[in-house]
């Protein structure tokens, strides 16, 4: 049984029907929504060592969370069962341990979390409303912050808050997801020529070090060009064979990786950017005519991604998006997971270079 599957019937099963006897009428979501391989249906056996089984979350109300949250954690632990569906309710402690603080309470004895909506926000995003979000505030999500908010399932919402901050968040508006996809562009051009050159000079690990980033890079376009987060790293292959673009995509980035030489490496890449280019022009924005040839008079074969970049930022509306510095967003900068996870900092670093 997948996670969500497991979690939906706890909530349904046991937490709903104990809630409506021990605080009746009191209003709340639930949902399995935060952390997790069960968010995206990629937990297996190995999973189910830490942080996996029977869970999950209830959103209330700021004043509720007072009146109610942490009375109800210790109750449910008095009346709870040993095992659901034959999983232990006991907490698996690594590497997430139960909800404490200000706005959120659990226990180490179950799965029942109770959190307000303010709280998820604040600390997956650095922000305590998902209303009225500006550009700077966009770039400095982490996607795969972005996507442990958005996927998993909502069991129930009475107020719709959660629902409503769900969609909110389901997608980048047009112009930041168009300078995102400029910035994206731009990681290519700046190396994609290094690929022969490394090779020209015998450095045929370098040239795959190379080779191998410049997959990873059209990997990351692929999510964008489908309008779907990206996971982090563990995931991230999992996650892009799954789009609809990846089937044009696989064969030429498997011959990147396993070319033996540069010349059939850069080949394999040029192929895997003119599948990019005909997708974004697919889109009806952003179009650019593919290139295909020498990088300037040097024979490294390349795609015309600077008409790709001027292109992409040309459709932007936004006055002020238009004119950020091609530099990219915060996963674009960086992929160091202390920055990525910390949501405050993230904030902090993209303010600076952004406003």
């Amino acid at each position: 049984m997948q996670g969500i599957e497991l979690s939906r019937g706890f909530y349904f099963d046991l937490v709903q029907p104990w809630l409506n006897e021990v605080a009746p009428g009191l209003r709340h979501a639930a949902a399995l929504i935060g952390y997790g391989s069960e968010l995206l249906g990629f937990d297996d056996e190995m999973s189910r060592d830490h942080n996996w089984g029977p869970r999950v979350r209830i959103y209330l109300a700021r004043d509720d969370f007072g009146a109610y949250a942490r009375r109800l954690v210790d109750q449910f632990t008095n009346v709870m069962p040993s095992h659901y569906r034959g999983e232990p309710i006991g907490w698996r402690s690594r590497p997430h341990p139960p909800a404490n603080g200000l706005e959120s309470a659990g226990a180490l004895a179950h799965g029942l979390e109770f959190h307000t909506l303010e709280a998820l926000l604040e600390s997956h995003l650095g922000l305590r409303s998902a209303e009225h979000l500006e550009a700077p505030q966009w770039l400095g999500f982490a996607e795969q912050k972005l996507l442990a908010l958005t996927a998993g399932a909502v069991f129930r919402d009475d107020d719709g808050r959660l629902t409503e901050a769900r969609a909110r968040l389901a997608y980048y508006p047009r112009d930041v997801w168009l300078y995102k996809l400029a910035c994206q562009w731009r990681r290519i051009a700046d190396e994609q020529a290094f690929v022969g050159r490394a090779g020209q000079v015998g450095d045929d690990l370098g040239s795959r070090v190379i080779g191998a980033r410049l997959v990873r890079d059209v990997m990351r376009m692929g999510f964008l060009l489908e309008r779907r987060y990206a996971p982090y790293s563990k995931w991230l292959g999992t996650g892009f064979a799954r789009l609809p673009i990846a089937h044009r995509l696989l064969p030429h980035l498997t011959q990147a990786l396993i070319a033996d030489d540069c010349r059939r490496r850069e080949n394999a890449l040029a192929s895997a950017y003119r599948e990019l280019a005909h997708s974004q022009n697919a889109l009806g924005v952003a179009s650019f005519e593919p290139v295909i040839g020498p990088y300037h008079d040097r024979p490294f074969t390349v795609i015309n991604a600077d008409d790709a970049i001027n292109a992409a930022r040309s459709a932007i509306a936004d006055p002020a998006i238009a004119q950020l510095p091609i530099i990219g967003a915060l996963d674009q900068l960086s992929d160091l997971t202390p920055l990525l996870e910390d949501a405050r900092l993230s904030q902090a670093m993209m303010h600076q270079l952004h406003t």
